[in-house]
């Protein structure tokens, strides 16, 4: 059943234009433009994410291959290598990150109700870097070591969903434990967070919040021990206590009490120690939102795997910058189609689906429920059937 509409205009109908707009005329996007707006430059860089293209000549050659297609899907202008090189150089990064704000925004709401697999009424929240390696010689600017170049992705993801609502890149010198200085999370909402981030006297900051943390103990810590509570031993836990830090510093950083959890992962048989100030929730849904962490590293995973973050289009801070938020906003458009079209996939199955039926012309919905048919016919066969009457 052909529906009129490629997959590719379908997927993109799910950006709202009017915010789109506001985002380019807030930084004169298209100021001076007259044959490639900023919309068929975020197109042009959206396929190439969703379809794996390796470089500017491989996205205006896999464009150019539907070029009768092209103007329907909305896409203005001629699509030429050296017109989005200078696009992606010069035209603003902000405008595609606010888009991505608004997608993010969008994304929330959809997976809002979301299964965490723990009773919790509040957000919770894994924050996390990827480093990305850059070649010194062709980004200089991306500072990290004397040899080396790169850049990191500071991410907040909301664990309902696998939702990034917080991206900062800098390059590689920034340290993990300075986002927690501008880190936008909501009073109430549950942080997961690994040993990198513990700086006591910014976690003091969180707790004044009113944000809650999850965090891992670094083996030079010492503490006073003021109370233990009886733990069952058979779930993994092995000690729950109310402590304060040895060092003076330490006490005046972070002036409250914290909480110590031991816990082995019967599984592995790995020794965790976590440092906490929820006090109000059993020992081990502590060590069970502690694992939930875990999905912001496959999070990572996927989006180095599947989307174009590895290696980049253009060299400036401002064309690597646009390339990771549009690699982004994808991700964000995969996560909304599916969950608006109740497709009942992975999100890498949905990609993969998407990649090799692009402009196809047919209802997304029925385009993967084709892809998925698992029951094949029976084979034909010439051989009689004895137990047949």
């Amino acid at each position: 059943m052909e529906s009129g509409e490629t997959i590719f205009y379908q997927i993109m109908q799910n950006v709202p234009r009017y915010e789109f707009n506001r985002c380019v005329q807030r930084y004169g996007g298209n100021y001076r433009v007259k044959r490639f707006p900023c919309w068929t430059q975020f197109l042009c860089m959206v396929f190439a994410q969703l379809t794996g293209r390796e470089g500017l000549r491989d996205i205006e050659t896999g464009l150019n291959a539907h070029h009768e297609k092209l103007y329907r899907a909305g896409f203005r202008g001629k699509v030429a290598r050296s017109t989005l090189a200078d696009a992606n150089e010069q035209r603003d990064f902000r405008i595609y990150q606010d888009l991505g704000l608004v997608l993010i925004d969008i994304a929330q709401k959809l997976y809002k109700d979301e299964d965490l697999g723990l009773e919790l009424a509040q957000s919770v929240y894994a924050l996390d870097s990827t480093t990305i390696d850059l070649c010194l010689s062709l980004f200089p600017w991306a500072t990290f070591r004397e040899t080396k170049a790169a850049v990191k992705a500071h991410t907040l993801l909301d664990l309902r969903g696998s939702i990034p609502v917080f991206i900062d890149i800098t390059t590689g010198k920034v340290h993990d434990v300075n986002i927690l200085d501008t880190l936008p999370i909501p009073a109430g909402s549950i942080l997961a967070m690994d040993r990198g981030y513990l700086d006591y006297r910014r976690l003091y900051n969180l707790h004044r919040k009113q944000v809650f943390f999850v965090t891992r103990e670094k083996r030079n810590l010492k503490f006073y021990r003021r109370y233990s509570r009886e733990v069952d031993k058979d779930t993994g836990l092995r000690c729950d206590q109310t402590v304060v830090p040895v060092a003076s510093k330490a006490r005046r950083d972070y002036p409250e009490p914290l909480r110590r959890i031991s816990y082995v992962d019967q599984k592995t048989g790995k020794k965790y120690v976590y440092l906490t100030n929820i006090f109000y929730l059993p020992a081990k849904t502590i060590a069970d939102i502690y694992k939930l962490r875990w999905q912001i590293e496959l999070f990572f995973k996927w989006i180095k795997q599947h989307l174009r973050i590895k290696s980049f289009y253009g060299t400036s801070a401002n064309a690597v910058k646009t390339q990771i938020w549009i690699c982004v906003c994808a991700f964000l458009l995969v996560a909304i189609t599916k969950k608006r079209m109740k497709l009942d996939c992975s999100h890498y199955t949905f990609l993969q689906i998407l990649e090799v039926a692009m402009f196809e012309k047919k209802p997304i919905i029925q385009l993967v429920k084709d892809a998925l048919k698992h029951e094949l016919p029976p084979p034909i066969s010439k051989q009689l059937n004895l137990f047949s009457y």
